[in-house]
């Protein structure tokens, strides 16, 4: 996810409490509003540099972001551009770069009690993408209108996915991030955390049954401290056991690694 340092990092986790207890009908009309606001701010670099300039007191700030925003966006989307341009912030790009995030905080919003399954379709979609490379060269290339990509992700996902889902897709093509697949990895990452869980790419040569998940997942609660959602990848070069990606760490318990722990000793 995008990283933020002190300033920021306080900014963002009080803000992301307040996007927390917006109401779930209005919330995706909220995602919508931040998302225009972070491209708005990323378009004008004066914009940027007053909003985040702590020599420029708050209440200034936070008035310059709500005449600027005033009938542009929701009463409730407003505050909270208020709000922000009135924090601190560590670096010029953090302010953006937030209010993308409490964007994808808004999107789980929007979706209720289906968090679960959001996460779960950004992860098919980000694999998809990955996977197709028609797809994402369709997806990334530069002479393809903004426009006309959002309708090749509605004709792919409307019907099929939540709303959000194809919301928060169709925001992976704004640029933000180096690639669509970043942006839709982050934006997975974020989306469990706003639920209070981690995500965990687990690589199995077979499809796991639902108890084993349920094992696995426990196993994994209790060692990193807080529930850990399960994205499963059958990858049938795993040939056995499993592989497990969280975070920057890696659990290998695959057939693959133990030869190749025992070719190592037996080289060694």
């Amino acid at each position: 996810m995008v990283s933020f340092r002190t300033a920021s990092a306080d900014a963002v986790a009080a803000l992301t409490d307040q996007v927390g207890g917006v109401a779930e009908a209005s919330a995706a009309t909220v995602a919508g509003d931040l998302f225009a606001a972070a491209a708005a701010v990323r378009a004008e670099a004066s914009l940027r540099r007053v909003v985040t300039d702590q020599s420029v007191p708050a209440e200034a700030r936070s008035g310059l972001v709500g005449d600027l925003f005033q009938g542009k966006v929701d009463a409730v989307s407003l505050g909270l551009l208020r709000d922000a341009a009135g924090r601190r912030w560590s670096r010029t790009r953090d302010f953006a770069d937030a209010l993308e995030q409490l964007g994808v905080v808004a999107a789980v919003r929007s979706t209720g009690a289906q968090g679960d399954r959001l996460v779960d379709e950004l992860f098919t979609v980000r694999r998809l993408v990955t996977d197709n490379s028609d797809l994402r060269n369709a997806l990334s290339d530069p002479v393809r209108s903004s426009a006309d990509k959002g309708a090749l992700v509605a004709s792919l996902l409307e019907g099929k996915a939540l709303p959000a889902t194809v919301q928060l897709v169709t925001q992976a093509l704004s640029g933000s991030y180096r690639t669509v697949v970043a942006a839709l990895e982050d934006y997975e990452r974020t989306a469990a955390q706003a639920q209070g869980e981690g995500v965990a790419t687990v690589h199995v040569a077979r499809a796991l049954s639902a108890a084993d998940q349920e094992r696995l997942a426990a196993a994994l609660t209790r060692q990193y401290g807080r529930p850990v959602h399960l994205n499963i990848v059958i990858d049938p070069e795993v040939l056995g056991g499993l592989r497990v990606e969280i975070g920057d760490d890696v659990i290998d318990g695959t057939v693959v690694s133990r030869l190749d722990d025992a070719r190592r000793k037996i080289a060694g």
